[in-house]
């Protein structure tokens, strides 16, 4: 990559302090501290993802590698581009979508739902897509809404690796190898238009 966007990605400066701190409670010295690969997936495609879970399903399948994906959820406000807003009973053709429609800087404020609510929505919709396992789900949920969630390609990638092994027979049954959410957060509660949040969700996944 470029020097450019390597000073710009900050996923994994993020996560090196909390991965630190689970080391430091996990073993007794660094000298006993696993290596850590770091590996970043840019603007990939389905057709992508997919083969690069090939590739990374064997390191998924061994019980000595864990991964972690770093992504937040949605960001919205005009700011990054994305206003999309789900009434709760749409009146029009362009509400009329699950995927909602996008709000207009001098649109009126929506009350019914508030913005934020909208938003969980939103997430909801795509955490629930991610729970299945089903890695289509995930893909057909973020064409609808364009949910802006910034590690789409990192979840897909080690979706369709989840895939590969289901369809080897090497994850089966009692929900192995299917995400799991466990917290939810937004950065603020958006209620006009001129507002923004981000959110923050947390998930694991146990093969």
């Amino acid at each position: 990559m470029s020097t450019g966007a390597d000073e710009t990605e900050h996923s994994l400066e993020m996560h090196l302090p909390y991965i630190y701190k689970m080391f430091s409670l996990t073993f007794k010295s660094a000298a006993e501290y696993p290596p850590l690969v770091p590996i970043l997936v840019g603007n990939t495609d389905s057709t992508a993802e997919r083969d690069y879970g090939k590739i990374l399903a064997p390191y998924l399948a061994d019980p000595t590698s864990v991964f972690v994906v770093s992504s937040d959820f949605c960001h919205w406000g005009t700011r990054f581009q994305y206003t999309r807003y789900l009434p709760a009973s749409p009146s029009s053709a362009a509400a009329s979508s699950a995927g909602g429609y996008s709000l207009k800087r001098h649109d009126k404020k929506p009350t019914n739902p508030p913005i934020y609510e909208s938003i969980g929505r939103l997430d909801k919709m795509a955490m629930d897509a991610i729970e299945t396992g089903k890695h289509d789900n995930f893909l057909g949920n973020l064409k609808e809404t364009n949910n802006t969630v910034c590690g789409r390609h990192p979840i897909g990638v080690v979706m369709a690796a989840i895939e590969v092994l289901q369809s080897e027979g090497k994850v089966s049954g009692d929900g192995k190898g299917k995400f799991k959410f466990v917290r939810y957060e937004r950065s603020s509660e958006v209620e006009d238009i001129s507002d923004s949040s981000v959110s923050y969700a947390s998930a694991y996944a146990a093969l």
